[in-house]
């Protein structure tokens, strides 16, 4: 939106900037209007003393500049509601309807024709599903070990009614038990939640640990006898001495022994991987589990900070145990190279829902989104009481943002680009991670190494809109493959906190799952989504 311009000088508020603040004022002096009418028409006839037609007087100059006022805000609210649409009719003849910008990766062609691809993509197909439906009841039945490492309060909010009385009892009862478990406060409170969330008795579990520090996370491990399994769950980020983790955002190469040669791994991840390898080992937990169930296989889970924490470890337990399976729920997309990513993908699976934030989250993206909010703000055609009601509306009732174009056609964007204020400084001062050029410094390259998400991808994504406060049918799911460039960009919606808290995302492996097994027609429905290279 253009800066308005007065006494010769552009200033740093938009002309469309006056509609919430003159609102908010015109609500005031209504009411204040209001008291003083009722206030002079409720004592005019007790205004006879000394002194009362001089306050009469006073109240009557004051209704009558307080009516000015009110007609002058109003007037002001109206103008700076109409001159951006007056601004806009004048620069540009047409709009494009653009949400926001997302990378699609495009198809290549297939040379020679593609009738001989008939019969191979129904088979290929076929065995993409059968892959696909597997991973999902694994990824369905280890969150639920995910999603016990975050101990009671994850446990109360998911049941807030008859959280509290399930395991009130294992708060105040001591147990002398089997299983080695150390750090923290409330252990029993956060053992009998686990209990709880996973359906396993005491002597399954070999070791829980919710020590927490910088870099030390807490853990837990435990025998999944159903899927003949040791499994090893990883907290996600639950305290401040987490988000400090997360926020060590440089880069440090990983010390594991692989035939990879660029091992450059987010450091604070990193590092708290590194801490419960350390005790897996060194503390004997590992052999331990093993000694009681030699034939089970090793998985690591975790969820959020806990999943790139069990990425990274399960790379680091590969060369001791070759058969171990990984699960990372919702992980960070800042989380290593290239080259460890394409490594990882014989091993790890990663889930994402619909358009979380975080495993679109890293230091690249973020100077990109901070570019691409700026371009939208120098190309918006919409002014910002239109997009924040049209916001307000969609996170109360659901819809189609795609409704609310936002940008100009191309061919008019260079129209909008001079009033945009302090858009060269916000890109070119303090900004260490982008080098830029005058001419263009908006297409500058990232000097911080670009990192990427672990394995294979499996993204849920929601069918139909869904209201807030129920008041629209449950929400459905879908699943399928995507490849790791779909998550390149940051997305912002009412969703991309929400879809990362790991009730949400328990709640949309029931419905996919369900859905799933209960399909008899997915066939019919998959075979055209098949991207042949």
């Amino acid at each position: 939106m253009p800066g308005m311009v007065l006494f010769g000088r552009r200033w740093a508020i938009a002309s469309d900037d006056l509609v919430f603040p003159g609102f908010f004022e015109l609500v005031v002096r209504v009411l204040w209007w209001i008291g003083i009418l009722t206030l002079y028409l409720m004592h005019r006839g007790k205004l006879d003393c000394a002194g009362g037609a001089l306050l009469s007087s006073y109240l009557i100059v004051l209704m009558i500049l307080l009516a000015v006022v009110i007609c002058t805000v109003s007037a002001i609210m109206c103008v700076s509601m109409r001159v951006f649409n007056i601004i806009t009719e004048l620069c540009s003849h047409h709009h494009h309807q653009v949400y926001t910008i997302f990378f699609t990766p495009e198809r290549n062609p297939v040379p020679g024709g593609t009738q001989w691809l008939t019969p191979v993509i129904p088979a290929l197909w076929e065995a993409e599903e059968a892959d696909l439906d597997a991973e999902l009841e694994n990824c369905h039945h280890y969150m639920q070990f995910a999603a016990a490492a975050y101990g009671w309060p994850l446990y109360i909010y998911r049941n807030p009614l008859t959280g509290l009385c399930r395991i009130g009892g294992d708060c105040c009862r001591s147990r002398t038990t089997d299983y080695d478990l150390v750090g923290g406060d409330q252990l029993n409170c956060h053992f009998g939640s686990i209990l709880h969330t996973t359906g396993l008795q005491y002597r399954d579990f070999i070791h829980v640990s919710f020590h927490d520090k910088v870099y030390e996370l807490p853990f837990l491990v435990a025998l999944d006898h159903r899927k003949e399994s040791v499994v090893v769950a990883v907290r996600g980020t639950m305290s401040l001495q987490d988000v400090l983790t997360d926020l060590s955002a440089e880069s440090e190469v990983l010390d594991v022994e692989c035939e990879v040669q660029d091992r450059l791994a987010h450091k604070g991840i990193s590092q708290a991987a590194r801490y419960v390898y350390q005790r897996l080992i060194n503390d004997g937990i590992l052999s331990q589990a093993f000694s009681i169930a030699p034939e089970y296989r090793l998985v690591i889970v975790g969820h959020s900070l806990g999943g790139g924490a069990a990425a990274l470890l399960a790379t680091m337990l590969r060369a001791a145990y070759p058969q171990v399976r990984c699960y990372a729920f919702s992980p960070p997309r800042g989380l290593w190279s290239k080259a460890l990513q394409e490594y990882s993908q014989s091993f790890i699976v990663s889930l994402v829902l619909g358009k979380d934030v975080i495993p679109r989250l890293s230091v690249t993206n973020l100077e990109d989104l901070k570019r691409r909010i700026l371009r939208v703000v120098a190309h918006c055609n919409k002014p910002k009481y239109k997009i924040l009601l049209h916001g307000l509306w969609y996170e109360l009732f659901g819809g189609n943002p795609n409704n609310l174009p936002t940008e100009l056609d191309g061919g008019d964007q260079e129209v909008l680009t001079q009033p945009l204020l302090g858009e060269q400084s916000l890109l070119t001062r303090w900004s260490p991670a982008y080098s830029f050029s005058s001419d263009s410094p908006l297409d500058s390259s990232p000097k911080y190494p670009p990192l990427y998400p672990p394995g294979r991808i499996i993204h849920l994504q929601e069918e139909g809109a869904s209201g807030r406060f129920g008041c629209c049918s449950a929400a459905h799911y879908s699943a399928k493959w995507s490849h790791e460039a779909e998550f390149s960009k940051i997305l912002i919606g009412p969703k991309m906190l929400t879809d990362h808290m790991p009730d949400i995302l328990m709640r949309a492996l029931d419905s996919v799952v369900s859905d799933r097994a209960a399909c008899v027609s997915c066939p019919a429905q998959g075979v055209s989504s098949v991207d042949v290279a």
